[in-house]
């Protein structure tokens, strides 16, 4: 009789289940094995650099403090202090980042530790930290399938809940964020445990009768939940309105507590942070708060982050002339292109359109029209967001960046789209388990090609060139102290690879730049390709690098430097792709 009992668990018991569980989390680490082998790819966006070096301070006791000093943030300092001195020496407080992804990197470098040196160009493979960070990322990946066969398995039923468990796992869009270095898998994870937790208080109100002690908990940790993914990115903070809508909309007398409870926890983890950013710099946000001015009319492109002064009313570029027409005026190309472009392709799959399809349906489950719910008003206000908020980075990395803020409701859109096949497999009445089993067969293959293209494919380069060389970086940093300032227009990679601190470059090589020397001398200047590599005429002598191309090309072909320019000496190797000048030749060895 055990005999019987434990074939029978091992069949459709506990033991099944398990064995199914062992059985993805080994196909989840071979995916992930041959991802990494074939895909790896050394860092190319801003963002991911940038939280890769604050989170390395924060690890070696340097506290919040950036060596990617953007020129907009020390003019926010200078405003708030009243003098030079704190904004251009010593540590430089950092007020671009959200502080929940930089702190999570941080624990893990501490717990992990990787060969943080870089070895010369000869020798050069692969820079360890970042293969650790995407182990980081690839294991929230998991614990996203995890979150998603859960929340699928209280909407639906098991056979959803494996399949969009799966779908999530066979996602060639979430493989390649895990590479990336970005928060995205933080977002994305804290999103899904949000909904988790609402769903989770729906049922239990509805099915359970949950008492109080039962359902505060649970809205007090969805608000919590809710703080932290507005510290992984400020723009998230809205998630707590869908939040209180949906606590608020059920409940009977207990709505009113689980709203307040929701709205404290939130506060009581997001306001702290708000208030260490208003004791630094004056404002709550820092410099990510006037992202909605950024890459706008009056500031295109990266003008605003590099601007020595952005209130000079001498000048058209004055943040005290921003009027509303000019909001209007930034937000609608950014939401036509997200309504044209993003939401239709949300995740990288077609689930994305049964998703679209089944808001057509009448669920007879009233948990799933509240859900249904949450995720729609959920993705609008993502989407304003994202619209109102975009800047350069996105130019800079259009592939995959932070201020892609759909991606993280994807997981959930995934479970509807499986949801909705589920319901069209089960009205084609097929006759047999192997029929059925087709047809699962091909779905899955289908949202599977993607991925299988990618790994089939051929094996992606490890480099980010350009501009990226993690070699070259760290050979120039090297050449300057430990105290002294580089400028560059890749100033993030500097900080990460080179580990000095670097301005980002002004926007232009005369008063702007000599306004920053003034403040602390620039030792060394450092040109890549995103300044170099420029049409003549549209972005040479139009565009928004005009001023730095031609100095270059002056400087170099010419001879010829701004009066008064402080970096006389020229290492030409690399050049016209790269060219790096400073006050001496540092590139040449003591006598």
């Amino acid at each position: 009789m055990r005999a019987q009992e434990f074939i029978h668990s091992l069949e459709s018991g506990a033991a099944a289940r398990l064995l199914k569980g062992l059985a993805f989390v080994l196909v989840f680490l071979g995916l992930a094995t041959l991802f990494n082998l074939q895909q790896f790819r050394h860092f190319a966006s801003p963002e991911a650099m940038d939280a890769a070096q604050l989170a390395r301070n924060l690890a070696t006791g340097r506290g919040c403090t950036t060596h990617f000093i953007r020129p907009f943030s020390v003019w926010l300092l200078e405003q708030h202090n009243g003098t030079n001195a704190p904004a251009s020496a010593g540590a430089h407080p950092d007020l671009a980042n959200a502080p929940a992804y930089p702190w999570l990197l941080a624990e893990w470098m501490k717990r992990m530790p990787a060969e943080a040196a870089i070895a010369p160009a000869n020798e050069f493979k692969r820079h360890e930290p970042e293969q650790r960070i995407a182990w980081l990322n690839q294991s929230l990946l998991l614990v996203a399938c995890f979150i998603v066969f859960r929340l699928a398995l209280r909407l639906f039923d098991r056979f959803v809940a494996w399949l969009s468990a799966l779908a999530l796992l066979l996602s060639d869009v979430f493989w390649k964020f895990s590479l990336s270095g970005l928060p995205t898998m933080l977002g994305a994870v804290l999103f899904l445990a949000i909904l988790w937790c609402l769903v989770a208080a729906e049922q239990g109100h509805r099915s359970n009768g949950w008492s109080w002690a039962r359902l505060l908990p649970v809205a007090l940790l969805a608000g919590a939940l809710a703080g932290a993914a507005a510290l992984t990115r400020y723009s998230l903070a809205v998630l707590i309105l869908p939040v209180c809508v949906f606590l608020g909309a059920g409940f009977g007398i207990k709505r009113a507590p689980m709203v307040l409870l929701a709205l404290a926890a939130f506060a009581g983890v997001f306001t702290p942070w708000l208030l260490r950013n208003h004791e630094v710099s004056g404002t709550l946000f820092g410099t990510a708060g006037y992202a909605i001015f950024a890459d706008s009319e009056r500031f295109p492109g990266s003008r605003l982050e590099r601007a020595v002064n952005p209130a000079n009313p001498e000048t058209p570029n004055d943040l005290g002339k921003v009027d509303l027409d000019e909001y209007w005026a930034k937000f609608r190309p950014n939401f036509t292109r997200i309504l044209a472009d993003e939401l239709p392709r949300l995740g990288g799959s077609w689930l994305a359109a049964l998703f679209l399809a089944a808001l057509l349906l009448r669920f007879n489950s009233p948990v799933l029209g509240k859900t249904r719910v949450f995720v729609l008003s959920s993705l609008g206000l993502l989407a304003v967001a994202q619209a109102f908020g975009r800047t350069q980075m996105s130019a800079l990395s259009p592939d995959f960046n932070g201020e892609n803020l759909l991606v993280l409701a994807a997981p959930v859109v995934f479970v509807f789209g499986v949801g909705l096949f589920s319901v069209m497999l089960d009205q084609l009445q097929l006759e047999t388990p192997a029929q059925r089993g087709t047809a699962v067969g091909l779905f899955i293959a289908v949202i599977s090609l993607p991925l299988v293209l990618t790994l089939t494919g051929p094996k992606r380069p490890a480099i980010a060139w350009p501009p990226y060389y993690p070699p070259f970086i760290a050979e120039r940093a090297g050449w300057l102290g430990g105290s002294d300032l580089m400028m560059s227009d890749v100033p993030w990679a500097v900080a990460w690879y080179g580990g000095r601190d670097c301005m980002w470059l002004t926007w232009d090589a005369r008063e702007d730049f000599q306004s920053v020397h003034r403040r602390r001398p620039v030792r060394a200047l450092y040109l890549t390709q995103l300044t170099l590599d420029q049409r003549l005429v549209s972005e040479m002598l139009r565009g928004e690098e005009r001023d730095w191309g031609m100095f270059a090309a002056e400087a170099i072909v010419v001879g010829e430097r701004p009066e008064n320019f402080p970096l006389r000496h020229a290492f030409t190797e690399g050049f016209p792709d790269q060219l790096f000048m400073a006050d001496r030749e540092l590139w040449k060895p003591a006598p």
